[in-house]
């Protein structure tokens, strides 16, 4: 392989000359031959949107020269768009404060924009420290990245996959209305309900999600760049901070403001724990919803079998035939993964000392993975199980007509121990409730067909 020499404060090293990262992010490397995990692509490419406004900002401060903003913008602009994803070699388990990624990208934004200057005919050089981490400590920059990147995978990625599930949920909410079934509590019979009116439960669980994430993304709209070191902002201007919060509004078209206090924003992580927890709640709910699916569709034979879902693929190695509920499966797994996420970032942002906290990779890695999952499954779970899901008519008629709970449209007329004796007298002799009814003499076959309509009761007055 051929190798360029690259050098650092420790000295030199070789880096293998296709690639455009310097002597640090080498050191990195070799030094954390850990796990395998890479640094989530969106924190490099919201590094590159911060990188890009912190130089505009310096520019129209007056502290770095404009031609070399533009270059680190050039630069910036071809790491966001994905044409420079290979130079980022590292991995997640490195320093807790992310300074080697930090620095892996001042150095490949250092090499391209260096390159793009001697095309353009100047002889002048950024480098990674003076130019490209101007006004910048990674203890500022790596917190600031986090919070683009989750804000832009929540808004254009999990937000919008909840309104596809949730759109889904709404049509077969209304084509669904009027098919009466019955209802379960504590996996018993229960009283009828119609199975659009179920499917409304689950429509607003994710409704309901997507309220409390929308409005949890406001505590990572905080941006910790301008605290520089230990949240002083020493060797950064005043108006830094705000400088660079506008060019990020403007790059990517979010919201953002300053933190107010860069002390709390170097230290503290409760922000990203908050939101997962929002993403924690979908997650719950996608659960609920996959097993409740599941459920309802079991058998063929031998189950509940009251709606049919998709059959995607064979499901046993060994058994003819069979088929699995295979898309509520793998979101009961994306789900669980997700919950475990929480339980790693929780106890990530409780550590770390003093004025920095050093878990942010592993804060970052688990919030943007449960991202990815979440999106991930609920598009599946939408696209190749809740579109397909149909009522099995004939099972939900058998349920609903052999039901000891219809029993309770009785207590009004005849009083909850009258209505008790009705149930167990029709489940000890295998009838049905008007057979057991008309035996006890507690009711006529007219008044119990008149007060036994399990249309009406799903639908009380």
């Amino acid at each position: 392989m051929d190798y360029r020499i690259e050098k650092d404060t420790l000295g030199e090293m070789k880096v293998p000359a296709d690639k455009y990262w310097g002597a640090q992010t080498q050191r990195s490397k070799q030094n954390f031959p850990i796990g395998g995990e890479k640094m989530p692509i969106e924190v490099i490419r919201a590094f590159a949107i911060l990188k890009k406004s912190a130089a505009k900002a310096n520019s129209d401060l007056g502290l770095l020269d404009k031609k070399k903003a533009e270059a680190i913008a050039y630069a910036a602009d071809q790491i966001v768009d994905g044409k420079l994803d290979e130079h980022f070699p590292l991995v997640v388990w490195q320093t807790g404060s992310g300074t080697q990624s930090n620095m892996n990208v001042n150095e490949v934004i250092a090499y391209v924009g260096t390159e793009w200057l001697k095309e353009q005919g100047s002889e002048v050089t950024l480098h990674p420290n003076d130019d490209v981490n101007k006004s910048q400590s990674s203890n500022d920059t790596y917190p600031t990245a986090m919070h683009i990147a989750f804000v832009l995978k929540l808004e254009d990625h999990v937000l919008p996959a909840v309104k596809t599930l949730k759109n889904t949920m709404n049509e077969k909410m209304e084509a669904f209305q009027e098919v009466v079934k019955i209802g379960r509590t504590h996996l018993q019979d229960a009283t009828p309900l119609t199975l659009g009116q179920e499917i409304s439960g689950w429509h607003r669980m994710l409704e309901k999600s997507e309220t409390m994430i929308s409005e949890s993304l406001d505590y990572v709209r905080d941006l910790a760049i301008g605290g520089t070191a230990v949240g002083t902002g020493l060797n950064a201007h005043p108006d830094f901070s705000e400088a660079v919060t506008k060019a990020i509004i403007e790059e990517t078209g979010k919201t953002f403001k300053s933190a107010p206090n860069k002390f709390h924003a170097l230290t503290s992580h409760d922000d990203a724990v908050h939101v997962h927890g929002a993403l924690k709640g979908l997650a719950a709910d996608l659960m609920k919803i996959a097993n409740d699916v599941r459920w309802l569709a079991s058998g063929p034979r031998s189950g509940i079998g009251e709606i049919t879902i998709p059959a995607n693929e064979p499901g046993s190695s060994i058994m003819p035939g069979k088929v699995n509920p295979t898309q509520p499966e793998a979101v009961t797994m994306a789900t669980t993964q997700v919950m475990g996420n929480d339980a790693a970032i929780g106890f990530a942002a409780s550590q770390g000392n003093f004025e920095l906290n050093v878990f942010k990779p592993v804060i970052a890695y688990n919030f943007l993975q449960s991202c990815q999952l979440l999106e991930d499954a609920m598009l599946s779970f939408d696209e190749r199980c809740v579109k397909g899901i149909e009522p099995n008519l004939e099972q939900i008629e058998k349920y609903l007509r052999d039901s000891l709970m219809l029993v309770t449209a009785l207590n009004p007329h005849i009083g909850y121990e009258n209505a008790a004796k009705i149930a167990k007298k029709a489940f000890e002799d295998d009838t049905t409730l008007k057979e057991a009814a008309i035996e006890l003499e507690l009711l006529s076959e007219e008044e119990f067909e008149k007060y036994v309509n399990p249309k009406e009761m799903t639908y009380p007055k």
